[in-house]
């Protein structure tokens, strides 16, 4: 996890803490004397992919910073139903208090991991890379396409700061693909990539020609996106995307394109079972 995840981490901590904490855990604090410590596990209920114990050893170090850490498995791992994730020892009331706020994220970035891993060993045969999207949780973008890549698959542009994606509305409005492709190239860094959307083979060529980096097939059948890949033949990256289910993603593979976006690794994810328990 690079400075800047974990940077964005501590503040989404400091927030779920805060509402769910608020002004004290009133049931534990009263309940539990606060020199009692001891030990925990927390165990997978299913089968999946482990993302974010980094990210719950945190909010356990925020409330006691004396807590003591071991990962029996590791961020990326697969596991199996009943295998124990981490064990550690720490104050009771942290153990208590913040359990659900740690398995709230540990759970919701596992899930991810999970999704990213079924899509991403799907494709293994081929040289396409799955990509997530822009569909995160709001605020929590730098966790989930963390998850995305623990996975096994890739980030897309982590928002709209980083790559320029040239959409229908922004063709519209520009008079046409060639007009937005010069408009956008001119006023930024060499370095910046310009992806261009398109449904029909016609805006294919007028991509091509306008020298966009990455043409993407938005909700073409298989047929029209293989003749996409070819008439583009290797002058652009290409991106598939739109309505790619798991079921259809190897069908897509095998049209040759470079990348399939997939925004249900992110929007659409359920939470990997994962349960902490106190040892007697």
């Amino acid at each position: 996890m690079n400075k800047k995840t974990q940077k964005a981490a501590k503040k989404l901590i400091r927030l779920a803490l805060k509402e769910d904490v608020g002004d004290g855990d009133i049931t534990t604090n009263n309940i539990v004397p606060s020199e009692v410590r001891r030990k925990a596990r927390m165990i997978a209920k299913e089968d999946g992919v482990v993302a974010g114990l980094i990210v719950a050893q945190m909010v356990f170090t925020k409330l006691d910073p004396s807590v003591v850490w071991n990962e029996v498995v590791h961020n990326g791992d697969r596991v199996k139903s009943g295998d124990v994730l981490v064990e550690f020892e720490g104050s009771y009331r942290a153990l208590l208090t913040g359990e659900r706020t740690a398995l709230n994220f540990l759970q919701r970035m596992s899930g991810i991991a999970t999704m990213s891993a079924k899509y991403a060993d799907a494709v293994k045969d081929f040289q396409t890379v799955i990509l997530d999207t822009r569909k995160t949780l709001p605020g929590f973008n730098k966790l989930d396409k963390y998850a995305v890549k623990l996975g096994g698959a890739n980030n897309h542009r982590q928002g709209l700061h980083d790559m320029a994606m040239i959409k229908d509305n922004h063709i519209e409005v520009a008079g046409g693909i060639s007009n937005a492709v010069k408009a956008v190239r001119s006023k930024i860094d060499h370095g910046i990539k310009i992806e261009v959307e398109t449904t029909t083979l016609a805006q294919i060529q007028e991509a091509i020609d306008a020298g966009a980096d990455i043409i993407m097939l938005d909700n073409m059948d298989n047929e029209t996106m293989r003749q996409g890949v070819q008439l583009i033949a290797g002058r652009a990256k290409t991106e598939a995307s739109g309505n790619i289910t798991l079921e259809r993603l190897r069908e897509v593979a095998a049209t040759g394109v470079d990348f399939i976006s997939i925004g249900a690794l992110t929007h659409s994810v359920r939470a990997m079972d994962i349960s902490q328990r106190i040892e007697d």
